[in-house]
């Protein structure tokens, strides 16, 4: 019996084996041990975890923050908790989502990357030195994106994707709206459909235009001085990622048989919060004559490979916004609610540095 040889003519084997020896005990993790505010977070010394069947290890290059990795460390709205997360406590009380890094180790049954791969995608704490992730949950780095870019593109790349191709169906020559158009999903969202062949325009702040005309958009509305929803314009899809415009409101923009997406939720009471925004339109919709969707984001198997591939070809560019060092987590969370965030900030992750935000 023969041991496969990498391109390097070192065995997979031999490979996995001296990056064993080479991982540590510990490393450093953004965590918290209770739901609450930013103040709540520590980065400290945590056991580096240790892949299960189907996972591997990574040591982390950087990782992505957002919205939704906002909500789980709140634990706000409380839907949150009952989703599996944990009702009193957070069950994981490791930090992040987006990830990218290089394959240090692997669990048993692992075929598909090997130790030594620059891999980028979803892992449950992607905010320390070392995290864990399904195998189903990552594709190979494209060697034209950055860590950094890679790290900010997963999660709101995978859902911009679904919500235009999936749900909203979007096709060329068609005309979409793009509301919360500078950040993650939403700066995603504008290239995909100019990708697709769409007109689309975007929402989004006064100071964040330039950077959404960038990505593709024919015309930004500022949402403090511009009303997109006067009917005076109409499209076949919207896609709001804002989360606190009524749906009412968002209708009038539709034409007469368009679709509205609704994509996560901000604003709402703390039991359901923004998801009950979209309960509600998902439950008129029968009855009205616009599609009004309800969408979760879907963390199936091919969804990131799907992403990699329009990375790679460059019809899709992460936004990135402002890059914090691991130590500095709180402010970069700070920055995110205070609505000083362009794109898609991205955590920095190198063994002892502590510096300053950029």
């Amino acid at each position: 019996m023969h041991t496969k040889k990498t391109r390097t003519g070192t065995s997979r084997t031999d490979r996995a084996r001296l990056a064993a020896s080479t991982v540590p005990s510990t490393s450093r993790a953004a965590v918290r041990h209770e739901y609450g505010p930013p103040a709540g977070i520590e980065v400290a010394p945590r056991p580096v975890p240790t892949p299960g069947p189907g996972q591997v290890l990574l040591q982390v290059h950087a990782g992505g923050l957002d919205r939704g990795a906002w909500h789980l460390m709140a634990g706000e709205p409380y839907a949150v908790r009952l989703a599996g997360y944990g009702v009193r406590r957070p069950k994981q009380p490791r930090l992040g989502l987006d990830v990218a890094g290089t394959v240090v180790a692997l669990g048993e049954g692992v075929e598909e990357f090997a130790v030594g791969d620059e891999v980028f995608g979803i892992a449950d704490g992607s905010w320390a030195e070392h995290a864990v992730a399904d195998v189903t949950r990552l594709a190979l780095r494209p060697a034209n994106v950055s860590p950094v870019q890679a790290a900010v593109s997963a999660v709101s790349g995978i859902t911009a994707l679904q919500a235009l191709t999936d749900v909203a169906g979007v096709e060329a020559g068609q005309r979409v709206l793009v509301v919360g158009a500078s950040g993650g999903v939403g700066s995603l969202a504008v290239q995909r459909a100019v990708a697709l062949g769409a007109q689309v325009d975007g929402v989004a702040s006064g100071a964040k235009g330039p950077l959404v005309r960038d990505l593709g958009a024919s015309r930004v509305y500022d949402y403090a001085t511009d009303n997109p929803y006067d009917g005076s314009q109409r499209y076949d899809v919207i896609i709001d990622t804002g989360g606190l415009n009524p749906v009412r409101t968002l209708r009038q923009a539709l034409t007469t048989r368009g679709t509205l997406v609704i994509v996560g939720g901000e604003g709402g009471g703390r039991i359901t919060g923004g998801v009950g925004r979209q309960m509600r339109a998902a439950m008129r919709s029968p009855f009205v004559r616009h599609r009004l969707a309800m969408f979760v984001s879907a963390e199936a198997k091919g969804h990131v490979a799907k992403l990699a591939a329009f990375l790679e070809d460059g019809s899709v560019v992460p936004a990135v916004g402002a890059t914090y060092p691991l130590g500095r987590v709180r402010e970069a969370i700070e920055d995110l609610l205070a609505g000083r965030a362009r794109g898609k900030s991205a955590i920095l992750v190198a063994t002892g540095e502590d510096g300053g935000s950029s």
